[in-house]
């Protein structure tokens, strides 16, 4: 499956909107009682790029990005402006934001993870597509050195150790990430009329597996 690590340009999908998207089957019996299943494990986003624009300028970034990418046929990473950090919005990244392991001194590539968390229930996500310079790692409480002491895989969001964490030792991370996704369309239509007149042109972006 191809894809571009390129970046959507982040002042078009600042203007964007979407978010998570959860799949449940319902089925209703007889008796009026409800059963609820999920065939997703974790949620797909989904955006739509057209209200970002706000010029012809803006337009034809759009469009020579999409061919760039052929429509569909090419994935890319987009910043989700709502979402895009290991810790809120309005802090800044630090090494303890999330905890993504637990040290067995044999284990030495480790994903990337998000956590979130309501009451007693949580959900953890994979993070695929971490921004390269922005991982921050620590291990029981000390940080480390990429380069030193780790490496990260931007195009995966593995986390190689040059020596496995310590038996029962937490390994902590923070990052800045972006989602993997394509354009959810083969045609993107416009007119430049519509446009001035206050019209944006839909263009829906769907998060994809990596």
């Amino acid at each position: 499956m191809a894809f571009h690590e390129i970046r959507f340009p982040t002042s078009l999908s600042f203007g964007a909107v979407g978010g998570p998207e959860r799949r449940t089957e319902i089925v209703t019996l007889a008796n009026g009682f409800e059963e609820r299943n999920t065939p997703w494990a974790h949620a797909r986003r989904r955006y739509d790029a057209g209200l970002g624009m706000r010029s012809l300028d803006d337009l034809e970034t759009v469009i020579a990005f999409f061919e760039a990418r052929q429509g569909q046929l090419a994935g890319f990473r987009w910043k989700d402006w709502s979402d895009y950090k290991s810790c809120p919005p309005s802090q800044e990244v630090s090494a303890l934001d999330q905890l993504i392991a637990v040290g067995d001194e044999v284990t030495q590539v480790m994903p990337l993870t998000k956590t979130y968390r309501s009451g007693d229930q949580s959900y953890t996500r994979p993070i695929a597509k971490p921004v390269a310079g922005s991982v921050r790692i620590a291990v029981g409480g000390d940080p480390l050195q990429e380069g030193i002491d780790y490496t990260v895989d931007v195009t995966t969001g593995s986390v190689s150790f040059i020596h496995p964490p310590d038996l029962g030792a937490e390994v902590r991370a923070g990052y800045i990430f972006d989602v993997p996704v394509r354009f959810d369309t083969d045609a993107i239509m416009t007119s430049v009329s519509g446009f001035q007149a206050g019209e944006a042109p839909n263009v829906p972006i769907v998060e994809i597996r990596v």
